[in-house]
């Protein structure tokens, strides 16, 4: 049960409140769970008819699968994924290495959770290597078949697809691990890898569902997928079997449709169940956090962390009609009408005044100021994580009920490095858009420059900055 909740939270991801997580969890695990696995598993109707799923692709898998997809369409995109013409945004995970350490964890662990499913080993040496070698080969095949998909389509293989489709494999191989033969276990495996990788592009191109780790596709549609394909490649009662002469073609083709029926009852009783929960918690204590926490980053809001992922920024989505941000154009004066007495003379050249400005500013504000300095001509810039206090001193934060002071808050510091421009154009942009009149918005540092070296070519002072027009 605790895998069908889990599998829900990588599709939320990174909007929806921590209480809401806790909900849904105990509901799925006291409820919606039971009640299917107890027809599958407990004696009830499916176990009857003689449905089978050895270790759960869609007790365990779908059921998470399709909660998670009611829930990723109920509390809608994470801001920024998608853009005004609804053309979804990449936003990149943080942490690739992590992600394949979490996958071969997994996949190393599948072997106790296929295996164990036997719950013994004393003279069930057969079917327990059998279980096995299946669980291995299904995950490979997938792996390998999203790779080179990938690679096809993007002209690149996709590290993370990659992941996908061997948790994709696993996930199709759980429920006739125990009845399918190696070669029906890596056929399993290549079809599951095309499943996951397009069920992630049509759910993120077509149906607009922001799924952040690809949850549904592995789980829900794989999980789907995999107890049906025991339908047709299980050696005893599959389709397969009955070419084997284990049954007959009528009772092979009653097992599949049997399948299918199984299949088909839990999806219908997850959806409409999980639509009534997800909607109920929307409609009480709240489904999604607001728009500013889900900016500034949940480990803040929902677990009162400063910051858990140095070095990650978020792009954030722009609502531009609220900046007003006035534009400029710096490509209209001449470098000949910029040049006053404060210039400096290099390579017996006066040269327009160069000017280095220091924006100090909260990282959930980027976004907006890149856009304002690009509406007034500035595009070049540096950008740099920093640490720092004012005159707040910083904070103090509760941490496991213990105070906290937190002295050096994580901002941002951009500088550009101006001339065409002038700066109190770059401060009246900057302050326009950040500028909310609380403790913490930034400052803005202003200083001369003596000159500026551009190494690929050797210009120096203001024609070293003139990569696209005057800055």
């Amino acid at each position: 049960c605790a895998t069908a909740a889990t599998i829900v939270s990588g599709a939320m991801a990174e909007r929806t409140k921590f209480s809401s997580y806790c909900i849904y969890s105990v509901i799925i695990s006291m409820i919606v769970y039971p009640i299917s696995g107890h027809w599958i598993w407990g004696g009830g109707w499916l176990s009857q008819l003689g449905f089978h799923d050895f270790a759960g692709s869609t007790a365990v898998h779908m059921v998470g699968g399709i909660s998670a997809l009611i829930g990723a369409k109920i509390i809608g995109p994470r801001i920024g994924k998608y853009d005004k013409d609804g053309k979804p945004k990449a936003i990149p995970g943080h942490n690739l290495t992590f992600a394949a350490l979490g996958v071969f964890i997994l996949w190393f662990c599948w072997f106790g959770f296929n295996g164990a499913s036997t719950y013994g080993v004393t003279g069930q040496e057969g079917i327990l290597s059998l279980i096995f070698v299946t669980t291995n080969m299904a995950p490979a095949a997938a792996a390998v078949t999203c790779l080179i998909i990938t690679w096809k389509k993007y002209k690149k293989p996709d590290v993370s697809m990659t992941f996908n489709g061997a948790l994709a494999g696993l996930v199709a191989i759980t429920a006739g691990t125990d009845t399918v033969s190696p070669m029906a276990a890596l056929i399993i495996g290549v079809i599951s890898g095309f499943v996951v990788v397009y069920g992630c592009e049509f759910l993120e191109k077509k149906a607009k569902i922001d799924d952040p780790v690809g949850a549904i596709a592995v789980h829900g549609f794989n999980g789907a997928l995999g107890t049906v394909m025991v339908g047709i490649f299980s050696f005893n009662e599959g389709i397969v079997g009955a070419f084997k002469g284990n049954t007959s073609f009528a009772d092979a083709f009653r097992f599949l449709s049997i399948q299918v029926l199984g299949v088909a009852a839990v999806a219908l009783w997850v959806i409409i169940t999980m639509t009534a929960l997800f909607l109920i918690i929307k409609k009480t204590v709240g489904l999604r956090v607001s728009k500013e926490e889900e900016i500034g980053g949940l480990d803040f809001s929902e677990h009162n962390l400063a910051t858990a992922y140095s070095g990650f920024l978020l792009n954030n989505e722009l609502d531009i009609d609220k900046l007003n941000v006035i534009e400029y154009h710096p490509s209209e004066t001449t470098p000949a009408q910029m040049k006053h007495v404060s210039g400096k003379a290099v390579n017996d050249k006066l040269q327009p005044k160069m000017t280095l400005v220091s924006i100090i500013l909260k990282k959930p504000k980027f976004e907006a100021l890149k856009y304002a300095l690009n509406k007034i001509g500035v595009t070049g810039m540096t950008v740099t994580e920093v640490m720092g206090c004012g005159m707040q001193n910083g904070h103090t934060e509760t941490y496991r009920g213990a105070p906290l002071d937190i002295t050096l808050v994580p901002k941002l510091k951009v500088d550009v490095v101006i001339s065409a421009v002038p700066v109190e154009k770059v401060i009246e942009a900057a302050k326009t858009v950040l500028n909310t009149g609380a403790l913490g918005d930034g400052k803005i540092f202003i200083s001369d420059i003596e000159d500026v070296v551009k190494i690929r070519t050797g210009e120096r002072g203001f024609d070293a900055l003139q990569d696209k027009y005057c800055q």
